[in-house]
């Protein structure tokens, strides 16, 4: 096994410690700060980190970090197909779906590269039939609608990724279906979908890698169940994205498999057979393709090993400095943008599953912090929701703000001398002076502390390529902070013993008078 270090292990980290924080943000703030801390991403994205209270000293001891940790040396260790999942000896590939960086990554003698791109060829030649009406439902008509049913990964990726790209696919006339998603076992979710569902004209999409996921295949059988009972051809209406080897696999109940492998957890499946069956289907291939080269341009950026040319690997270390050294246990992801309003629910998954964990590769418990609580909200609605704790609570809380120049429709309108689109972005650059600046008061009540950091990742629209880089920069960073924790962040232990209980009293197969009692409480018998 490779000889990873603790954080505390290194003499970078010790030194990190050491310098003394930044008292005064609002003096740091400046104009010229603001326009000399900017790292361009890809697909014509800039990360800002002007309002992060760090210093050039900071940075230097940072990029030390960095060096010593061998942070893109163990990126290039993944990219080549080295087994990083270590608790469950696997290679962690989701780069590869959407591009080469590495060397060629071979399992059983396949390329597996190869395998992902045949399997995007199929999606691509089947979502073709799709559109052409060759392919078409029980009664004939052809589909309008797709509805995905997965949980986890499988769920909130995709669903972030269709509902950013909505707006954009209406107003450039690509939007080909419609799309909608059941994801919770309560039966209400589903019920509430189909019934908004033209079933005649709606292709689900079961997605398990397994092949076993209980929510799942409780509601294909809901699903099945309505198709049914209109008299439609079941098989006529279903496909599986699974694994090669999964009881789902070329199955003669579905209309086709599409394949995914052990390599690609499903938190960072969107760019895989996963996320690529549903939005082709709704937006085309061509749309899914562009945001392959967004994610793939920003993998390859990531790859710099000077952080002040890196924005995902600075933004990982700025966090940790937050966690580590300042004590923020939680993060904000805040988007001025509509579009992305499910993009902070798929980013807790990524993060909180991902960097959840308390011990190291060595399976030692660790001594220090690793994954921060995150949530999000999109701006304004958070303004009026949540910010109140933000501005004025006890907890200091680290910001990522998201925005863009313009938005994806198009239409605006002027109100009293201002669009709402200047509106949005006048709010979003003045919560972050507001929350770097503060304000003082004779009155106790409307004292602003500031203080509070704060980056921005912005551009000029968002564009499919432009949301393949988003992805691929949060994917990144939660890779890079697990790798500065020296923590497994492609293993999710955490949630099998729930699934473990539940088993039990499913079963009625419980040993725990607590557990038993609670399952009584809720009508579980």
């Amino acid at each position: 096994m490779q000889n990873y270090k603790d954080l505390d292990d290194t003499r970078a980290f010790a030194a990190l410690e050491k310098l003394p924080e930044v008292d005064d943000m609002g003096q740091l703030l400046s104009a010229k700060r603001v326009r000399g801390a900017q790292v361009p991403m890809a697909s014509g994205l800039t990360y800002n980190y002007a309002a992060k209270p760090v210093t050039a000293t900071h940075l230097e001891k940072l990029q030390d970090l960095s060096d010593e940790m061998g942070v893109i040396a163990q990126y290039r260790r993944l990219l080549d197909g080295a087994e990083m999942n270590i608790g469950e000896q696997r290679k962690v590939l989701h780069h590869l779906t959407r591009g080469q960086l590495g060397n060629v990554v071979e399992f059983n003698g396949d390329d597996l590269r190869q395998f992902y791109l045949l399997q995007q060829q199929r999606v691509t030649q089947f979502c073709q039939k799709v559109h052409n009406g060759d392919v078409r439902g029980g009664s004939g008509k052809p589909f309008t609608h797709v509805c995905q049913i997965g949980i986890g990964g499988s769920d909130l990726g995709p669903r972030a990724i269709y509902l950013a790209l909505c707006r954009y696919a209406q107003s450039n006339r690509s939007q080909l279906m419609t799309a909608s998603f059941i994801s919770n076992v309560d039966p209400d979710d589903a019920g509430e979908v189909l019934a908004n569902c033209d079933l005649e004209t709606t292709l689900f999409i079961l997605v398990s890698k397994s092949g076993t996921t209980q929510e799942t295949l409780t509601n294909e059988t809901l699903v099945r169940r309505a198709l049914q009972r209109q008299g439609l051809d079941v098989k006529r209406h279903l496909l599986a994205v699974t694994s090669a080897n999964s009881p789902l696999a070329s199955n003669e109940d579905y209309l086709t498999s599409f394949f995914i492998d052990d390599f690609i957890g499903g938190r960072y499946s969107v760019t895989s057979a996963v996320g690529a069956t549903v939005l082709s289907l709704a937006f085309g291939p061509d749309i899914f393709s562009q945001i392959l080269t967004g994610a793939h341009d920003q993998d390859r950026l990531a790859l710099q090993s000077d952080i002040t040319r890196n924005a995902t690997l600075l933004d990982a270390l700025l966090g940790v400095y937050e966690r580590n050294c300042l004590g923020c246990a939680a993060t904000a992801v805040l988007p001025y943008s509509q579009a992305l309003s499910r993009f902070p629910a798929h980013l807790q998954q990524l993060d909180m599953e991902s960097n959840g964990k308390r011990i190291n590769r060595g399976g030692q418990p660790l001594n220090y912090a690793t994954g921060a609580l995150l949530f999000g909200e999109p701006g304004t609605n958070g303004q009026h929701s949540f910010y109140q704790l933000l501005h004025q609570g006890s907890d200091i809380v680290p910001l990522q703000f998201i925005g863009f120049k313009h938005s994806q429709g198009g239409d605006d309108v002027e109100v009293g001398g201002s669009t709402s689109q200047a509106k949005l972005n006048a709010n979003l650059a003045a919560q972050i002076v507001a929350f770097s600046k503060g304000r003082s008061s004779a009155d106790p009540n409307k004292v602003f502390c500031g203080q509070r950091p704060a980056s921005l990742i912005y551009g000029d629209s968002l564009t499919p390529a432009a949301v393949g880089s988003l992805l691929a920069h949060f994917e990144n960073k939660v890779m890079f902070q697990g790798f500065l924790w020296n923590i497994n962040s492609f293993d999710q232990e955490g949630v099998q013993l729930g699934k473990i209980l539940t088993k039990q009293v499913l079963e009625k197969n419980v040993d725990d008078e607590a557990l038993c009692e609670y399952a009584r409480c809720l009508g579980v018998k």
